[in-house]
């Protein structure tokens, strides 16, 4: 069975975006975007809520044509034009780039959607995140901490009334800093 994969950039103090909804201040050097190109192009859907389909659809659709995009941008922008995609949203009326509209996370859709072949569903947003930890639909928590402390911004971590044991499964430093955190349901080995 597929797993739902929580991969978020994270600040070290746990916001997921600055103050205003910023995100300057992610270290994305070409290590680390080759690293997320081969990760995410394994995936089998992107699950996102609006608000990060939004600013994706904003800029991957044709960053491969810009005259100075380096390669990984240009090689992941076509793995996210063609990647499926997940739009979870209440207020947009159409989604584009190989997307599909749902209204609501119903966790039976989720856990069937799961169960369909394919490779792992990488969840993005912290809104979104969320939601599936209230429904206990995460099974894997990738966390990219940057080398910052923001002091303020959006906490990846939104629902303090869920406690979720976690086992550490991998952990990878990159020559910019940032570190990956690698957790998994211990229910999921």
């Amino acid at each position: 069975m597929r797993k739902i994969v929580l991969w978020m950039s994270v600040s070290i103090d746990g916001f997921f975006e600055g103050p205003n909804h910023d995100l300057d201040w992610h270290l994305v050097d070409d290590e680390l975007h080759w690293f997320f190109n081969r990760e995410l192009a394994k995936m089998g859907a992107f699950l996102n809520g609006r608000v990060t389909y939004e600013l994706m659809a904003e800029f991957w659709p044709t960053a491969d044509q810009a005259p100075d995009v380096s390669p990984p941008m240009a090689e992941f922008a076509r793995i996210w034009r063609e990647m499926p995609k997940i739009v979870y949203s209440t207020t947009l009326d159409r989604v584009d780039w190989n997307s599909t509209l749902v209204r609501a996370v119903v966790p039976q859709e989720v856990l069937e959607l799961k169960a369909r072949p394919g490779g792992d569903l990488a969840v993005g947003g912290a809104t979104l995140a969320a939601e599936f930890m209230r429904h206990d639909l995460i099974d894997e928590y990738w966390l990219f901490v940057h080398p910052i402390v923001l002091g303020e911004g959006t906490p990846l971590f939104q629902v303090p009334e869920t406690r979720t044991k976690l086992r550490l499964t991998e952990t990878r430093a990159f020559g910019n800093g940032v570190v990956l955190l690698r957790y998994r349901r211990p229910a999921v080995d």
